[in-house]
Parts: structure tokens; sequence; C-alpha cells
């Protein structure tokens, strides 16, 4: 009987110990509610680190610029000039960019390829990717996300 109690004992503790493990860990980084028109999920904070390069890719030379974007908590944030801005253009975009639009902005001709690349994750998902412009004003005319 000692064997069956100690051994209900252990799993009591084992148990308590990852619930109290668990409860700190959501203390630390809260699940946070993220409405879509889709659908709707609990996803954990996002965090991204944003470059820009010269050049018509990222291997094509070293990063410019880097910033960082934090989305999904209380307050956007990170380096991002415009976090909030940036986290809204990013949830419209589906967390690519790729998915980001083009507001129209009238820019030269002038051919001085840039790249953004968009690193880490998003709503639970790891992201890699990178987008080439003709220039930096077209850069600039897809939204805050890529102005920094």
């Amino acid at each position: 009987m000692k064997f069956r109690t100690a051994g209900i004992g252990a799993l009591t503790l084992a148990t308590t110990v990852a619930a109290v493990t668990a409860a700190a860990a959501l203390e630390q980084h809260p699940l946070t509610r993220s409405d879509s028109s889709s659908h709707s999920s609990f996803h954990a904070p996002s965090a991204l680190v944003l470059t820009v390069n010269n050049g018509a890719s990222a291997s094509a030379s070293a990063p410019q610029r880097a910033v960082t974007l934090t989305c999904g908590s209380y307050t956007p944030g990170g380096t991002h000039p415009q976090p909030a801005a940036a986290c809204d253009a990013l949830q419209q975009a589906d967390g690519r960019l790729s998915g980001l639009r083009d507001s129209g902005r009238s820019c030269t001709l002038d051919l001085r390829p840039v790249t953004v690349t968009l690193q880490g994750a998003w709503q639970g998902r790891r992201v890699n990717e990178e987008r080439s412009f003709p220039n930096d004003c077209v850069k600039g005319a897809f939204g805050p996300l890529t102005e920094f």
C-alpha cells in the first residue's frame, strides 16, 4: 500500500508542478485573441525582425537597416517607428509580405532595387520571407510595415 500511495503522491505533485509551470508561462506570455473575418483563434504574441537591403535579393548585400516588431500583445512594440500601424498592415496581409497591397503612390521609374525581409513568428506560425521593390519610393507605397 505504501507504494501505491507514493505513486499517487508523485502523480499529484507532477500534475501540480505542470499546472503551476503552465500558469507562469501564460502570465509571462499571455495568449491574445486575434479576430479575422474568416475565423477566431488564440495566438501567442508575434515577434518579428524586418530588414532592408540594397539589391534585388537579401543575399545580394548586408542589411542596411533592421527593426523589431511585436504584435498581438496589448500594446504593439519594438523598434519599428510605427508599430501599431505596422501590426495592422501585417494583420491585413495575413502575416505575409506578399499580402501587402500597393497604396497607389506615384513613384519615379528609378531602378535602385531594395529588398525587405521578414523573419520570426506570426500568430504561432514561423515566417521567413523577402520581397524586392524597384526603389525606396515603391517600397514605401506598400504601407507602414515597409516604412522604416
